[in-house]
């Protein structure tokens, strides 16, 4: 094999490579954020989520990524374990699709698909398109690659080297173990089973031992989902647990099955693929998936079971100290297609707090105790610390691949975390406010007392469907959030001017009438915030105003 053949074979594998990436990414950006809401919806059954997580690997060409996904998803809390297992068993049999088409030989229309890419990509101005011609343009590049790699690879036959080193791969279990190590170096059981496939069409690899390599990549393509997991929390490494599980376990059976009637399961897929090598091979890859999930698949609960042996609650586990992010940041698992999703998780818990933090406050107000003081200052801490971590995060990510329509939602993202980190000063100035009325002892009047709490019960009732609206796209409450804001803005000029009549009239003093005054200012500022959440999904804006 001479030098010519090898840098062939280098370029093109890195062009199969590039070019799958190209169109994966393409396909996410262009429509990730809708499928991740398909995905979110056909979970609800997990016979449909294998469904469409067959189709959805399909489109995205990469189990490695519908499952870090699936994974993601259930690290915030989106999904749980056994609608997971369903995604999962279906992306195994989606990722198969690879491997058929380039048992195809579609390399002759390389040309044309790369020329369309890249026409579309160069003169559509529509974002979408563009992202479709690239998907395109990375579908040509790859079978361009696949071209190169099987023209290189005629020239191997021809080395007495590769020749006897590839007959050395005459043992089922150093198939096995050889398929596992080069998907775990390349990360894509997909391209290793193409690269198996074109050397099995030159006659380099006997048909029997592309069957052991096929179990091996499989094993292989566990490895990007747990190590995605590692900084998860314990359902995440459940999820990727069950991933690695379902090919273990799949491997195993097939592998004895093989190992019993290999000369008649060799014959019987020649025969279904016409004797054609390469279709040979493609096929052996769907029907070991589809065999795999037709036999586990009604185990699937064992198998979360099974996970929780594995991955176990610890009962006497000390709680983390200090402040932390659940969703994002160091303890995340980071798909660009979940981010936004991990990000607005992250946002709920800290809209709660915040919201939980100023009623708490007003508590400490109406019945000064040090306790619920202490309380609210160390929840503001907190809050300060996931501001500052959110927006950094955000930074972050938007600087990466992420859909298209998420994109378009990370400005609103920040407005968002500014809103919320507002919300928690004005609980903190309601313990301010407290801490002076029991250092200078100020009397609040009964009817000062209930006309704070009435304010408060309706601020804290349009938060909570601001929150709603934010977290969940729930439009539902769009209209009471609009009467409840002006319904505030209403009750805060009553009150207000009750107020003057009860110092005209001497019956509240004048340190009791500016602590008042303040306080239901600030109210009616966090219902203008809660508002701003509300209206940050939707493309109108609510009237600015200055809070």
């Amino acid at each position: 094999m001479n030098i010519e053949n090898v840098l062939s074979l280098i370029g093109g594998l890195g062009l199969f490579l590039y070019g799958m990436t190209v169109m994966g990414d393409s396909i996410e950006k262009a429509a990730g954020a809708k499928m991740r809401s398909f995905l979110a919806f056909f979970t609800k059954n997990r016979f449909v989520g294998m469904l469409f997580g067959m189709l959805f690997c399909a489109i995205v060409q990469s189990s490695s990524a519908t499952t870090v996904m699936v994974v993601s998803f259930v690290n915030a809390g989106l999904m749980n374990l056994v609608q997971a297992t369903g995604i999962i068993m279906g992306a195994n049999i989606g990722t198969t699709i690879t491997s058929q088409l380039v048992a195809f030989n579609l390399s002759e229309a390389a040309p044309i698909f790369l020329m369309l890419g890249v026409l579309v990509t160069m003169f559509c101005k529509n974002t979408k398109v563009k992202q479709t011609g690239e998907a395109i343009l990375g579908f040509g590049v790859l079978f361009m690659g696949l071209s190169l790699m099987s023209g290189s690879m005629a020239g191997m036959k021809e080395s007495p080297v590769i020749v006897n080193l590839l007959a050395g791969l005459d043992n089922p279990f150093l198939g096995i173990f050889v398929g596992f190590v080069v998907t775990a170096i390349i990360q894509s059981s997909s391209v290793t089973v193409s690269i198996v496939l074109l050397m099995a069409q030159q006659g380099l690899l006997p048909l029997w031992i592309c069957f052991y390599i096929i179990l091996g990549c499989n094993i292989g393509s566990c490895t990007t989902a747990l190590l995605a997991s590692i900084s998860g929390n314990k359902d995440a490494k459940r999820a990727a647990m069950i991933h690695f599980l379902f090919n273990i376990i799949g491997t195993i059976i097939i592998a004895v099955i093989l190992l019993l009637g290999e000369r008649w399961i060799e014959a019987g897929i020649l025969t279904i693929s016409n004797h054609d090598i390469g279709r040979s091979v493609a096929n052996a890859h769907t029907f070991f998936k589809v065999f795999q999930v037709l036999v586990l698949f009604p185990f699937a609960q064992w198998i979360v079971k099974l996970t929780y042996l594995l991955v176990p609650d610890r009962k006497n586990e000390k709680q983390e100290e200090g402040f932390h992010l659940e969703y994002i940041g160091p303890s995340s698992v980071f798909s660009p297609s979940t981010a936004v999703v991990e990000v607005t998780k992250e946002l709920e818990r800290m809209g709660n707090m915040a919201a939980e933090n100023l009623s708490c406050a007003m508590d400490a107000l109406l019945s000064p105790e040090e306790k619920k003081l202490q309380s609210v200052y160390e929840t503001e801490k907190n809050i300060n610390y996931m501001n500052h971590a959110i927006t950094d995060y955000l930074v972050s990510i938007s600087q990466s691949t992420l859909p298209i329509d998420d994109i378009k939602s990370i400005g609103g993202l920040f407005h968002v975390v500014n809103d919320i980190e507002r919300i928690g000063d004005h609980a903190e100035n309601v313990a301010d406010a407290a801490r002076t009325r029991e250092e200078r002892n100020i009397p609040f009047s009964p009817q000062a007392q209930e006309e704070m709490k009435g304010m408060l019960e309706q601020v804290l009732q349009i938060t909570s469907y601001a929150m709603d609206m934010f977290s969940n796209n729930n439009r539902e409450h769009l209209q009471e959030i609009l009467e409840l804001e002006n319904s505030i803005d209403q009750m805060e000029r009553d009150l207000q001017k009750a107020h003057v009549k009860r110092l005209t009239r001497k019956e509240c003093t004048p340190d009791a009438g500016m602590l008042f005054s303040d306080l239901i200012s600030g109210l009616e500022r966090v219902a203008d915030h809660a508002t701003n959440i509300a209206f940050s999904i939707l493309d109108e804006e609510p009237e600015e105003k200055n809070v």
